[in-house]
């Protein structure tokens, strides 16, 4: 049984992390912390957690843990990380993994060095339609990979809610930051390393000051970027916190692959289509249906992306669950804290091709 401990008592950690953790029979959930007490009350109380903290420094202290997950604003990962591998926890720290490279791949290497089980949890690879799509491509469905178009419409930007995803002392970064490191990780795990990338980025609405007055380095709300691949591909990635798409979960994806022999698409609508579909050179009557196999779902429900998506990462062995299962066996997993540095070293690279205009080599 890992003994764990979640920092942050966010909708996330409600929704995704605390559902994967309370029925999993390797996990015990010892302790939980929170800045807001009435909130941290609740959680505690809501998922029957002993033992609860105001302060991260100390529920380690305390020393109860084996495992941390973080789920917190990214300024706060590396010190809580930094502090965790100290105790030598084993960490699943949500992404982007840090502010910086610097501090990325720093966790990066202490985690290593420490031999602890670390994961970054890029959530949208886990979803069945992305998964068949990677057996696919695996199989040499595409032949030669050509090109790629991803794109990812979300509408949150709209709310002044998430304000803080564009304050870049907290976040980072804006959108290329929280929305593109999916795609980032994504792109890289179809059609392997990028080497160098083209970006823009664009802010089509305005964001007051702090609740207090104060003002801050804003994010951007939509980005573009342009990927080169080691194997002589390229991609765009196209990600936006300003679409209003009318689903129940607020945004739609769109994949795209081309190569030599052929082209597979993939669409979720989050809310009543997630599809794969191809064709093969040579063939007519365009792209049709590629039917997902049973082996991929799992089970999982299929009418609603949704429900999909609540049975992928609550009932079977992905993400969080995944993580988990790797501590109490001692095995490590992907993806872990040195894909969530390179991811980083990216998103950099893609803000600094934003501000001088110009293409940026990515050394690998």
């Amino acid at each position: 049984m890992v003994r764990v401990g979640v920092v942050g008592t966010s909708w996330w950690a409600d929704a995704m992390y605390l559902p994967a953790l309370q029925n999993h029979p390797e996990a015990e959930v010892v302790a939980v912390c929170g800045r807001d007490y009435q909130r941290l009350k609740e959680f505690a109380e809501r998922w029957n957690i002993p033992n609860t903290y105001t302060d991260w420094r100390h529920m380690l202290d305390a020393g109860r843990l084996e495992a941390i997950i973080i789920a917190t604003p990214n300024d706060t990962h590396y010190p809580i990380t930094m502090c965790a591998l100290d105790y030598g926890l084993h960490i699943l720290c949500e992404k982007p993994l840090s502010l910086t490279y610097t501090q990325a791949k720093e966790m990066a290497d202490a985690a290593d060095a420490k031999g602890v089980v670390n994961m970054v949890p890029f959530t949208y690879r886990y979803m069945p339609t992305t998964r068949y799509i990677k057996q696919l491509i695996d199989a040499d469905y595409l032949g030669t990979p050509y090109h790629l178009n991803m794109r990812y419409y979300a509408g949150y930007g709209r709310e002044s809610k998430y304000d803080w995803r564009f304050d870049n002392s907290i976040a980072g970064a804006g959108v290329v930051g929280d929305l593109g490191s999916h795609w980032l990780h994504v792109a890289r795990w179809m059609f392997g390393e990028i080497t160098s990338l083209s970006c823009h980025l664009e802010t089509f609405t305005s964001r007051p000051n702090r609740p207090d007055g104060s003002d801050y380095p804003r994010g951007d709300d939509s980005a573009l970027i342009t990927v080169k691949f080691e194997n002589g591909a390229y991609g765009s990635l196209q990600v936006t916190t300003m679409a209003y798409e009318g689903t129940k979960f607020g945004q739609t994806h769109h994949m795209e692959f081309h190569g030599s022999s052929g082209t597979l698409y993939n669409f979720i609508d989050w809310e009543n289509t997630q599809q794969v579909r191809g064709l093969k050179a040579g063939d007519t009557g365009g792209a049709q249906v590629l039917e997902v196999p049973e082996i991929v779902w799992q089970g999982a429900r299929q009418d609603d992306p949704v429900d999909t998506y609540h049975d992928i990462f609550r009932n079977q062995n992905h993400m969080t669950r995944e993580f988990i299962h790797a501590a109490a066996k001692g095995k490590q997993v992907q993806p872990n804290f040195r894909e969530g540095a390179r991811v980083q070293q990216l998103i950099e690279a893609a803000v600094e091709s934003a501000k001088s205009r110009s293409w940026v080599d990515v050394p690998v």
